[in-house]
């Protein structure tokens, strides 16, 4: 609040420069208005988690290799053989769809079976350490499984409907 003498300075200022300058001036104008204090912009929410791209990704790996086919199978009616010559297939097909939308490269490069220091500070994401853990890292151990990571990931535009379909049904006119 402004005092009383105060008060009497910025309206003989104000008179005048209403008078002389035709409006008032900028730190008149900015003494009696207030400004609200503005809101933090809120942080922008992530999107909502949806289950579209786990679909489509798994409809690729249908499409491409027939994998949720052979899942859904069951196998124990096949001999080996005819199992080992359907894996052959799925294998290689599913193995082009990951290459081509999702490549991989392992976590660590080292061979499996080889020693390996897990230092302070490894993220616990990439590295997942196993068995008799005591104490703190740094830890020596046996590399049992090298991890897969994604370099990128590129799927398609997912489609306007049938978001949740991972393989239509197939209808054959003859």
């Amino acid at each position: 609040m402004l005092s009383h003498g105060t008060r009497w300075k910025y309206a003989f200022r104000a008179f005048f420069s209403l008078i002389f300058h035709g409006r008032l001036a900028d730190d008149i104008i900015a003494s009696f208005v207030t400004t609200p204090p503005q809101p933090a912009t809120p942080a922008p929410r992530p999107a909502p988690e949806t289950s579209d791209r786990a679909t489509q990704l798994l409809a690729l790996l249908q499409r491409d290799g027939r994998l949720v086919d052979f899942l859904m199978e069951d196998l124990a009616t096949y001999p080996d053989a005819q199992v080992g010559a359907a894996v052959r297939d799925v294998h290689a097909g599913c193995r082009q769809a990951l290459s081509k939308y999702v490549p991989l490269t392992p976590v660590l490069d080292d061979d499996e079976g080889s020693a390996v220091t897990v230092e302070r500070g490894t993220d616990p994401a990439r590295v997942k350490v196993v068995g008799n853990v005591a104490g703190s890292p740094p830890f020596r151990g046996v590399l049992r499984h090298r991890g897969w990571e994604a370099t990128r990931v590129e799927l398609p535009p997912l489609p306007a409907t049938g978001r949740t379909v991972v393989a239509p049904a197939e209808i054959e006119v003859a």
